[in-house]
This record gives structure tokens, sequence and C-alpha cells, in this order.
């Protein structure tokens, strides 16, 4: 509903997952307004649930740990489910600062779904699985889920079950995005479309993760896994990136590892986010490829 100073409202931004409302705060001269801005968005929108969450620090812990402040409604009313096309999704705006759903990758989603159609999809870095819901809504026969969090995989699982998805064989698997990878290359493993949205910073027990020093070697690594005439979807969040300079380390890695590719599109943000790439709360660069030998 607003997007910082592309809204005008530098700093600030509200999104709304049905009637359940996070309000965030990336500047502190906002916090003496925070009251008469929950009042507006109070008497405006009627929301059943509002939380705010301070946003203020860039140090990683404060994505994990945020400031948060139930400002209306229960914190047992912070769990909502949500459509999205076809699907639906549970969301919960008080699990650290992502509450289930990305509602920036929206578009990219819709249109990356059905391309999985008959085939399968690899879904790295899935977070709670939406593309992978999508592509199996659209046909797609199995949608490999990656990630190191049990808890995530968990909410995968809820997501399917809201959209009486029935999982098969090997549609999660609990571990390291680039650990799989390369068990997918060693077996020779083949999908009709990969998706690579991977974190722009993490640690785990590996060490820490920088998507800027990583990318190009995980770019080649996906592309080897693309089956002929698949596709290969790449995006990510860090602002070093953008959607030509993420195209260019695409064509550079796939042609590296012997593959033809060919730019399909570029995209950033969603049409709610005005002003994308103008400021660090709002930054988004994607590519879909379409891969041959």
């Amino acid at each position: 509903m607003v997007n910082g100073v592309a809204d005008g409202l530098a700093g600030v931004v509200l999104d709304r997952y049905d009637d359940n409302w996070q309000l965030q705060f990336f500047d502190a001269t906002w916090m003496e307004e925070e009251a008469s801005l929950c009042a507006a968005i109070t008497e405006v929108f009627h929301p059943k649930f509002l939380v705010v969450k301070e946003r203020l620090s860039p140090a990683g812990k404060s994505l994990q740990n945020p400031v948060m402040r139930v400002v209306m409604g229960d914190p047992s009313q912070s769990v909502c489910t949500v459509r999205e096309g076809s699907a639906q999704f549970q969301v919960d705006l008080l699990d650290t600062v992502n509450p289930g759903l990305f509602l920036d990758m929206r578009d990219n989603r819709l249109q990356v779904a059905p391309l999985a159609a008959g085939g399968e999809l690899l879904n790295l870095f899935c977070y709670t699985g939406s593309f992978s819901v999508h592509a199996r809504l659209a046909g797609a026969t199995r949608a490999v889920n990656v990630d190191v969090s049990h808890k995530i995989l968990e909410r995968v699982r809820t997501n399917y079950q809201l959209n009486g998805i029935t999982p098969v064989k090997g549609e999660f698997f609990c571990g390291d995005s680039e650990e799989y990878l390369r068990y997918a290359v060693r077996k020779g493993l083949r999908f009709r479309v990969v998706v690579l949205d991977p974190p722009s910073f993490s640690r785990s027990e590996r060490g820490v993760f920088q998507v800027k020093e990583r990318m190009g070697e995980l770019i080649g690594l996906c592309a080897q896994l693309v089956e002929d005439g698949g596709w290969l979807f790449v995006s990510t969040n860090h602002s070093e990136f953008t959607p030509d300079i993420l195209d260019s380390l695409a064509l550079e890695s796939c042609q590296a590892n012997g593959r033809k590719p060919r730019v399909e599109w570029q995209s950033s943000q969603g049409e709610d986010f005005p002003g994308s790439g103008t400021m660090r709360e709002s930054c988004l660069s994607a590519v879909l490829l379409r891969l041959v030998w």
C-alpha cells in the first residue's frame, strides 16, 4: 500500500495481507509519528490486526529478531490465509520480518509457474514454497523444495495442504542449496524450470553466505540442471545488482557451463511497488532465461 519514497513517505512501508497489516519503519524520524500513522490506518482501512516493525538497523540480526509491536488485535490473530492468483498461502505477521510471502515477487511467480506444466521445477532457497505451489497448480508433475530450515519446509507443507496438493516423493530437501545443486549435477538430474532466488546475506553452520560473491557460481550450477529448452529464473534483492547487471552475469555463467542462453525477459518488483530500485527497502532484479545445449 505504501512503498517508501516512491509513495511520498521515505522510510515507511505498509503492507496488507487480507485484513492483517504491517507497518515498517526504515527511518527513526518516523517513530515520533507512529501513533498518528496507526490512527490514520485504523480510520481508513479498519484492520483486524496491525503490527509495527522497526527496520532501523542494517545488521542481519534485525531481520531475525526485529522490534515488533502489536497495535491492533491480539497476537493470536497474526496468522491468516491470503489468495494470490489461484493459490492460497499462510502468512504470520509475527514470524520475524518476513511473514511468509514476499509481495514484490508476485508478478514473477504468476509468469514463471505455467512454464513448469508437464515437467519438474527446482525451487532453491525455497522459503515457504510459493513458486512451487503455483507451479504444481499449473500442472507441474513435481516441485523440489530446497531449504536449510525444517521450520520453513513445514510451512511449505502447510501451503501444499491449503491448496489440496499431495506431495510426491522427493519434493522436500532440508539442506544447503549449493549442496543439493552439486548432488543434482553429479546425478545428471534435469528440470523443466529452475528457480534461484538466494538471500543477500545469511549465516549457517557452513559459514557466511553473500550473494554478490556466490551468484555467478550458483547460476552456473543451475544451468547444468535445466533440460534442453527449459527455463532458468534468477532473482536477487541485493542492491548492488540491477536487472542489466544480473542479466550479464547470468548469460556469462550459463555460457561458461556449455549452455546457449536466451533472455526471455527482465523484471523488478510488481506494479504495487513504484520506484523499485531507488531505495534500500525496495530493490529486486530478476531475469528469465531459456537454455539449450
